[in-house]
């Protein structure tokens, strides 16, 4: 993929026509009045039998907003300068938004060559020279030429196809994503999209979705591919490059230039990220957050709130961080680059590339980089996934298969932990209390142990001793295990008592705290009395066998129903599923014997 790039009327079209063979202005209206307007497409195959597309776009000031949308996703450029004319503003401006977007690599044309005589041809070689000194394109290929006279096109064709040549291949990181510039019915298919597909493949059938949804909820719109194309040609499987994206479940109305087709799962879309921002040192005033902005990402074009990070103004020429609000969340990573212009004085005013997409920091503690380490850092603990999301980076989960853990911060939780069961006493921490990250922490430290439901120091453990169950406690509930006592009559601490039911040592029902050894009898007893009485029994026969009273004998009940040992039928309690058996069993023997 290769953009064009120059002032108004230097002859982008015309030499994206005389190379290629196709006009790549489309518009009725950008014929009739021989000015490109919107993006045009072009490709042509070279000598070498590589394929290269151009992105001509229009050189027009007023149309610089459709210029951005078609250089965003680009690597290298074909620039043009006219003879006739030479440098002019949208020359300056387009060099200065190339290099703001990371581009490195190109071709200079120096057109219409053959209306000038050689003196004037050899000031605008000059006028080149000072112009791309220091910029990306000093020392690349220039080629003179006039398309209409047939000057120059042969050379100019050699030097694109050793600039594709010495190109890196597309990197497919398995990560797909397509910035839509436009968006047609198709009559018989349906919805097309068009765009520059970076970061992986896409194939027939794949479920994408349109990344940012409709406002005002933005949520994603699940599409699926029906068919695609590149260059005219259908494909099963589409690579990173120009792509046509025949999709269902959505109207061409619903999909917009600006927006991206992405993989479900695989992005992080954001409404805040943090950049690095380079002021272009033409500029006559300094950038601060008061002003009215546009940052123009990928194909799109959106309105932004920008604050300064660690300083107040930027000066012509520095460049420092910002962190930028976006209006609809964006499916953004570290790396991409992205275009600033304020509204009031139509200007660009710089640019840079996305850092952190995000953040954590507030806006005056952010020192913001690319670094993965960093991301870890600022969170301590995240999970693989996420992290992959938000950095396209995946590591290997360190911390119970799921976090990627920062040392410090699992250094510094291990000892919050180790100190709260240490204050916990002989009764360790209870593990239900903790979160997810601190039971991942307390798994993978050797001085510490699990049981019952409680985290102790291994080393006050001896020989698997639970003291728990040696809880003064526990022994005054076995000892009344009908009438047992209240936790305030024995003083019990209330960590300590949620700890024991935690455990299920003691059972709470209806504010009564009873042994589990009694609930384990009255089943037992209540299976004995249901062997003589299969009909059902009576709340007074089950007070009578237990020696209680209704204080007590209520939430006992309560708890034989909820936990199935019976159930409820009018005035009378019948066995549940969980009725013990055994007992049943005996009773019903006892019974045949004596007859």
């Amino acid at each position: 993929m290769i953009a064009t790039a120059g002032h108004v009327d230097h002859g982008k079209s015309t030499l994206v026509r005389a190379l290629t063979g196709m006009d790549p202005d489309r518009l009725s209206e950008e014929k009739e009045r021989g000015l490109t307007i919107d993006l045009g497409f072009a490709w042509v195959t070279l000598p070498s039998g590589r394929e290269v597309a151009f992105v001509d776009v229009p050189g027009h000031v007023r149309f610089l907003k459709n210029m951005l949308a078609g250089v965003g996703s680009v690597r290298a450029c074909l620039f043009v300068v006219a003879a006739t004319e030479g440098w002019k503003p949208q020359s300056e401006e387009h060099l200065r938004i190339l290099e703001l977007l990371g581009i490195t690599d190109g071709v200079v044309a120096l057109t219409k060559v053959g209306a000038v005589d050689d003196e004037t041809r050899e000031l605008a070689r000059l006028e080149l020279d000072e112009r791309l000194a220091g910029s990306f394109l000093a020392g690349r290929s220039r080629v003179e030429v006039d398309a209409p006279a047939g000057i120059g096109l042969g050379e100019l064709t050699d030097a694109l196809d050793d600039l594709t040549a010495s190109m890196p291949s597309p990197e497919e990181a398995g990560r797909p994503r397509l910035f839509v510039d436009r968006s047609f019915p198709v009559r018989g298919s349906g919805t097309v999209v068009t765009g520059t597909l970076t970061g992986g493949r896409l194939s027939v059938g794949d479920r994408l979705e349109v990344v940012p949804g409709p406002a005002p909820r933005h949520e994603p719109v699940a599409v699926r591919v029906r068919g695609l194309q590149s260059h005219r040609r259908p494909l099963d499987e589409a690579t990173p490059g120009r792509v046509a994206v025949n999709l269902s479940g959505v109207s061409h109305g619903e999909v917009v230039r600006g927006q991206a087709l992405v993989t479900p799962g695989q992005w992080e879309p954001t409404t805040t990220f943090d950049a690095s921002l380079s002021v272009l040192a033409s500029l006559d005033h300094e950038v601060s957050r008061r002003g009215a902005y546009w940052a123009y990402i990928g194909s799109g074009q959106h309105p932004v709130r920008l604050r300064l990070l660690g300083e107040s103004s930027l000066a012509p020429g520095e460049t420092g961080a910002v962190r930028i609000h976006v209006g609809e969340p964006l499916p953004l990573l570290p790396g991409d680059r992205y275009v600033l212009r304020e509204s009031g004085r139509a200007e660009t005013v710089g640019g840079g590339e996305v850092l952190d997409v995000a953040p954590v920091r507030r806006a005056a503690d952010a020192r913001p980089d690319r670094s993965v380490a960093r991301v870890v850092s600022e969170r301590g603990f995240v999970e693989a996934d996420l992290l992959e999301r938000l950095t396209g980076v995946r590591l290997s989960a360190d911390l119970g298969g799921r976090w990627v853990a920062d040392t410090g911060a699992r250094a510094a939780a291990e000892e919050r932990l180790r100190r709260a069961v240490s204050e916990a006493g002989s009764f360790g921490l209870e593990l239900a209390g903790l979160s997810e990250i601190d039971r991942a922490v307390v798994a993978g430290m050797a001085d510490l142990a699990v049981a019952g439901g409680t985290v102790r120091l291994r080393s006050a453990v001896a020989d698997g001793e639970d003291r728990l169950d040696r809880h003064p406690f526990v022994a005054a509930l076995e000892a009344e295990p009908f009438r047992p006592p209240s936790p305030s009559d024995l003083s019990v601490d209330r960590a300590e008592l949620r700890r024991l039911v935690t455990s299920g040592r003691v059972v709470e029902s209806g504010g009564c705290y009873f042994a589990r050894s009694a609930v384990a009898e009255a089943s037992r007893r209540v299976a004995t009395l249901l062997a003589r009485e299969p009909a059902g029994v009576t709340v007074a026969q089950i007070r009578d066998e237990l020696g209680t009273s209704r204080k007590y004998l209520l939430p006992l009940l309560a708890e034989l129903d909820s936990s199935g040992v019976t159930r409820r039928r009018g005035d009378l309690r019948i066995g549940g599923p969980r009725l013990p058996v055994e007992a049943a069993a005996t009773v019903a023997e006892q019974s045949e014997g004596g007859r």
